[in-house]
C-alpha cells in the first residue's frame, strides 16, 4: 500500500503547493495492484486543483501541465465549487428534501448533504460514481452520515443508477428531486448521447424535481472583449486528459443548454458559475473570462 500523502506542516491552504511530489493517498480497501497509477485521472486532478492531498504524482504532474497551459484552472475549480453550493442551497430552499449526486468525484467538504442540511436537516442525498477508487472515498466518507447513502453506478446506464437498491432506499421517486451532475458531463463524448442520457434522468423525476449542471467551456465570456479562444492551449490541455483515464469534452454555452431536455433554467440561466446568484461581489470581465465553468439550475415542470 502506498504511503498517505500528508501536507506540509505550513502550507498555505489558500495556494497548494506545487512539487516535489509525495507518493500518494492510502485507498482504503484496495491493494496497491487494483490502483492504477500509470495514468492520471481526472477525479485526483480535480483534488489536486482543489488543493487536496488523494491524488498521485501521475495526477499532479498531469495537473501541472494544465496549471502551466491555463493557471487560473484553480480559481475555476474553486469557483464551481461554490457555485454547487449556492445552488443547493437554493434547491432546498425550493423544498426539495431528498438530491441524487452523480459523478461525484472524491468528496471535498463541505459536500452536498452538508449543504442541503443547513437549509433542512432532514435531508436525503445519495451519491453515485462509476470510479472504484471515488467510490472508496466517498464510502468512507458520505455513506456513514445518517440519510446519506452511495452506489456504484454509471450515468451512462440511468436505468442501472435508478434501480439501484441504495437509491430506492433513500429517494422517493414521488416527490421532488434535487438532481445534481458533478464533473461528470465533461466527460461524456457526442457519441455517449449525454442530452439522451439527461433526458432519460428528468424522465424519471417528478415534475418540481430540479437539476443542478456545471460543465468546462473553451469559449470566452460574452461580456469581455477582448476574450478569444486560445486554440493552442484548448488542444495541449485536450491532449492532457487523452492521456489520462478519460478524456476531455468542452462545450459552449449553446450545447451546454441543449443538454437540459424536460428541465426549464431558473434565473439567471445558464452563466459563468460566479454570476449565478452570487452571494458576494462579482469578478470583472476579466477574471470572468479566465472562469472557464457555465453553471446552470432549471427545474422540471
Amino acid at each position: 500500500m502506498t504511503e498517505q500523502h500528508s501536507p506540509p506542516e505550513q502550507a498555505d491552504p489558500a495556494v497548494p503547493e506545487i512539487g516535489p511530489y509525495p507518493p500518494g493517498p492510502d485507498h482504503l480497501g484496495f491493494a496497491a495492484d487494483e490502483i492504477d497509477t500509470s495514468r492520471a485521472h481526472p477525479a485526483r486532478m480535480y483534488d489536486y486543483f482543489l488543493g487536496g492531498w488523494d491524488n498521485y504524482e501521475v495526477d499532479r504532474v498531469a495537473g501541472d501541465r494544465v496549471i502551466d497551459l491555463y493557471p487560473q484552472v484553480r480559481d475555476s475549480v474553486r469557483a464551481n465549487g461554490a457555485f454547487r453550493r449556492r445552488a443547493v442551497r437554493a434547491v432546498a430552499a425550493a423544498g426539495v428534501r431528498q438530491f441524487l449526486v452523480l459523478g461525484i468525484g472524491i468528496p471535498t467538504s463541505p459536500n452536498p448533504h452538508e449543504v442541503a442540511r443547513e437549509t433542512a436537516p432532514e435531508s436525503r442525498v445519495v451519491y453515485v460514481d462509476s470510479d472504484p477508487i471515488v467510490a472508496t472515498h466517498a464510502r468512507a466518507r458520505l455513506a456513514n452520515a445518517a440519510g446519506t447513502a452511495f452506489a456504484l453506478g454509471d450515468l451512462r446506464d440511468p436505468k442501472a443508477v435508478l434501480d439501484d437498491p441504495a437509491v430506492r432506499a433513500l429517494i422517493d421517486f414521488d416527490r421532488p428531486v434535487g438532481l445534481l451532475i458533478g464533473g461528470v458531463m465533461d466527460f461524456l463524448s457526442a457519441d455517449d448521447n449525454p442530452a439522451g442520457l439527461l433526458a432519460a434522468f428528468g424522465a424519471a423525476l417528478p415534475a418540481g424535481s430540479h437539476l443542478i449542471l456545471s460543465h468546462g467551456t473553451y469559449e470566452p465570456y460574452e461580456g469581455y472583449a477582448q476574450g478569444r479562444v486560445d486554440e493552442a492551449a484548448r488542444t495541449h490541455v485536450e491532449e492532457v486528459y487523452k492521456s489520462s483515464t478519460a478524456p476531455l469534452t468542452l462545450r459552449t454555452k449553446d450545447e451546454i443548454a441543449a443538454l437540459l431536455g424536460p428541465f426549464t433554467p431558473l434565473e439567471p440561466g445558464v452563466v459563468r458559475v460566479p454570476l449565478w446568484r452570487p452571494d458576494e461581489d462579482v469578478p470583472g470581465p476579466e477574471e470572468l473570462n479566465s472562469i472557464i465553468f457555465y453553471g446552470v439550475v432549471a427545474r422540471k415542470g
